[in-house]
């Protein structure tokens, strides 16, 4: 019985240590690097921006990524870890997780493609660069209205891992809850930008907030691991 809790805490800290890993990566490659380059309008400072700090935008580029790599060995240590609660909504959580990841790995070629335009290689030579540095951003602009689709995936698979931790006996039913609510705030945001754009910009904060439900599950497979299973 100690064996198995002892197991199970460890399995649920590299899960923990994993996630985290997804949340740091994710933040620096999805907003921080993006703000850095991307002036919302304004094709020529964006390219400005790019080639003045071009290895920088390459770095997000390839943080991009491996956050996609690691989404998905978070999505196998949590199947490893819930497996044995329901098999089915494992499976389901990590093929939602898969989906997603592919997907966002190949949005990533958007960022790449921005890129190339902006190289000032002879065969782009043919074209004004106004025009280029429009091209360009339609490109980035494409990248963020595919994350904003992507979004969906990200809160699908929350939906069937927050089953698995509420049906888990050592983990806390609240933190399940949590990630339903996290899951539809996700969704929701997606709806909004796609359906009610009008309404993006005011209810933007509430869902973010909502989205925060998402990291006590975080810290508590990294510090607290598992609890102790109850006899019921």
């Amino acid at each position: 019985m100690i064996d198995d809790i002892s197991s199970t805490k460890k399995k649920a800290r590299i899960a923990g240590f994993i996630y985290l890993l997804l949340v740091i990566t994710g933040v620096v490659s999805l907003l921080y690097i993006p703000s850095q380059f991307i002036v919302r309008g304004d094709a020529t400072a964006t390219a400005n921006n790019i080639l003045s700090s071009e290895p920088l935008f390459r770095a997000g580029i390839f943080l991009s990524f491996i956050t996609q790599i690691v989404y998905v060995f978070l999505a196998l240590a949590l199947y490893r870890l819930l497996k044995e609660i329901s098999h089915p909504q494992a499976l389901l959580m990590v093929t939602l997780v898969v989906i997603g990841a592919s997907t966002a790995f190949a949005n990533t070629f958007n960022e790449i493609a921005a890129l190339i335009i902006l190289s000032g290689d002879d065969f782009l030579s043919v074209i004004e660069r106004p025009q280029l540095e429009a091209l360009s951003y339609v490109f980035l602009r494409l990248h963020s209205y595919a994350l904003q689709g992507i979004q969906i995936f990200w809160g699908l698979w929350l939906f069937p891992f927050g089953y698995l931790v509420y049906r888990s006996r050592f983990i806390p039913k609240i933190l399940g809850v949590l990630l339903f609510i996290a899951g539809l705030a996700y969704v929701l945001s997606s709806f909004t930008f796609f359906v009610l754009p009008q309404y993006t910009t005011t209810i933007s904060p509430l869902i973010t907030f909502l989205e925060m439900a998402e990291l006590p599950i975080v810290f508590w497979l990294l510090i607290v691991g598992a609890k102790a299973q109850s006899s019921e």
